[in-house]
């Protein structure tokens, strides 16, 4: 690993409202996976394996630079191929502790830099990366059109977006859990209700992008693999000057 770099939390946003439901915000989220990163590997490894697996296998296809959105504890960062250069991201630092960990014990020289960061302004230039990943983050972000905006602008043109998601039943017994865990989102850090018009609008409202691909993954069809293709130049003006200038203390190499 070339370059980890933990930045403070000044690039973290005021708190912000999905539709006119205030349901999370980014203390919430780091309230949260602080909470869960020592035990988010044993919870979650066997059940979100699939969707790890099918998103790195995307990714693959398309090598490069890549940009890991919401990496956490580094789950997927031994699946992605040993020739394309990753940067992950994650608003948690406790998670990317155990993401670091992570890497040093699997000799993932791949893994460029390990970054605390706000998926929501991201630090990167236009144009910046040939793929973006973002397994499971979507339904975790306070804002999840303005997360889709940055990745759609640090992506080249050609590119892809690549998500793993859980996408609300609404109905039926699954709808009824949904429900009910809904009203417990801030403590658990993710929104269980979490529709698929939300990206289908995005899409819609964006002629910059394209719909490539929407894949039910097991277990139970509970997740679903998104491929998005960057069609044309897309550029909201990057932070990079300002943010960059806010990065906290540089740790050493791995």
């Amino acid at each position: 690993m070339q370059e980890e770099i933990f930045e403070t939390s000044a690039l973290a946003p005021a708190a912000a409202k999905l539709g006119k439901q205030a349901i999370l915000d980014n203390k919430h989220v780091q309230e949260s996976y602080a909470r869960w990163a020592p035990i988010y590997d044993f919870v979650f490894t066997l059940v979100l394996r699939p969707g790890r697996k099918a998103a790195a296998f995307a990714v693959g296809r398309i090598g490069g630079k890549v940009l890991d959105v919401g990496a956490g504890t580094g789950l997927e960062l031994p699946m992605f191929d040993k020739k394309t250069q990753v940067t992950a991201i994650d608003l948690s630092e406790p998670m990317l502790r155990r993401a670091k960990e992570r890497i040093h014990a699997k000799s993932l020289g791949n893994v460029d830099g390990l970054v605390v960061m706000d998926a929501l302004r991201l630090a990167f230039p236009d144009a910046h990366f040939d793929a973006v990943v973002a397994p499971y983050v979507l339904t975790v972000v306070p804002e999840p059109r303005s997360s889709l905006d940055e990745m759609a602008r640090v992506v080249k043109t050609g590119g892809e977006i690549i998500l793993v998601n859980h996408f609300g039943a609404g109905k039926g017994l699954l709808g009824r859990i949904e429900s009910f865990l809904e009203r417990r989102s801030a403590k658990l850090g993710w929104r269980p209700e979490f529709p698929w018009s939300i990206l289908g609008d995005w899409l819609t409202a964006n002629p910059g992008v394209r719909l490539v691909e929407r894949r039910q993954l097991p277990p139970l069809g509970l997740f679903t693999l998104t491929r998005i293709q960057k069609v044309e130049a897309i550029s909201r003006g990057a932070r990079v000057s300002g943010e960059t200038a806010e990065r906290g203390s540089t740790l050493p190499a791995i």
